[in-house]
């Protein structure tokens, strides 16, 4: 059984041992990123606003496979399919999304779309600065997820 002197003794080393990791730690710089007033820094595998990308022809590489909504844990994803037709190609596919809307309001950005994807056709975006009073803005339509030409 341990004296009460060798506890007070263990218990001061503690003390002081932590009370060092403090003062390193206030002495060291600080990690304070100047957001609101420059810019924001984003580590490349961040996971944000999605984007629907388009191929090489300027064509949207979604086909509407219903992948990406049946991988969708939060069922936040709604897709409509409609043909590709001669005089009007959306896709390079037979078919492409008519609609495709993503309820972030649901969104819990997990990435099981843009791994589901068979033709790369939803990605990450870097956008993050999505917070609004109104729950209605936060249903994004394909109009808005496309990337520009």
């Amino acid at each position: 059984m341990p004296s009460k002197i060798s506890q007070i003794i263990d218990s001061a080393a503690a003390v002081t041992r932590g009370m060092g990791v403090t003062f390193k730690e206030m002495l060291s710089p600080t990690l304070t990123e100047d957001y609101p007033d420059g810019p924001a820094k984003l580590q490349p595998r961040y996971r944000g606003v999605h984007v629907l990308e388009r191929d090489e022809n300027g064509l949207e590489k979604c086909v509407a496979c219903f992948l990406c909504a049946a991988a969708c844990p939060s069922d936040c994803i709604y897709t409509e399919a409609a043909e590709n037709t001669a005089a009007e190609r959306f896709s390079g596919g037979e078919r492409y999304a008519r609609v495709y809307n993503i309820d972030y309001n649901r969104c819990i950005f997990c990435g099981y779309c843009v791994e589901a994807c068979p033709t790369d056709a939803i990605t990450h975006g870097h956008d993050f600065e999505i917070a609004s009073y109104d729950t209605s803005t936060l249903i994004y339509t394909k109009e808005k997820l496309l990337r520009k030409k």
